[in-house]
Parts: structure tokens; C-alpha cells; sequence
């Protein structure tokens, strides 16, 4: 099962991208990543929004989250990061 609904691999990146940036400017704090990190936070958030929306009973199995759920599993992942960041 491909994020984002989609197994283009370039249509996966460039929305993961997208999702990365946009869950970096919601979430307060500096971070510091570069291109590639952030493409594969947005692509992770959409990994863990699926799976929290599958579980949750949002999502269908084998349905994917869309980019609200992306986003928010994004925001979800620069939270523990941030729990678990050494200070």
C-alpha cells in the first residue's frame, strides 16, 4: 500500500514534501532538516496517519489517509521527536 493513494513514486515525494514543509511551519520550534528529511517526514506521516486512521476506524483497510490525515501523522512525528530530542 503506496502513501497518498498513489505508486508514482515521483507524485509520493513531491506531496510528502509538500506535507513536510507544512507540518514543519505548524509545529512550533527550529528544526533542522534538510530536503530529504522532510520529504520523508511528510512520507511518514502519511504512513502513520493511515495506520492511526485504520485503526481509529476512519480509514478502510487498504484505504489510505489523505492530506489532513498525512499531515497531522507528520505533526505526530516532530512531536516525539521532540519528546525524545536531548535537550
Amino acid at each position: 500500500m503506496a502513501p497518498f493513494g498513489s505508486s508514482n513514486w515521483l507524485y509520493i515525494i513531491l506531496i510528502g514534501l509538500v506535507v513536510g514543509i507544512l507540518a514543519r511551519v505548524v509545529t512550533p520550534g527550529r528544526r533542522r532538516m534538510g530536503v530529504i528529511l522532510t520529504c520523508l517526514l511528510g512520507i511518514g506521516g502519511a504512513l502513520l496517519g493511515t495506520w492511526g486512521g485504520q485503526q481509529m476506524g476512519w480509514y478502510a483497510l487498504g484505504q489510505t489517509a489523505g492530506f489532513f490525515g498525512a499531515l497531522l501523522g507528520a505533526i505526530v512525528i516532530l512531536g516525539l521527536l521532540q519528546l525524545l530530542r536531548p535537550r
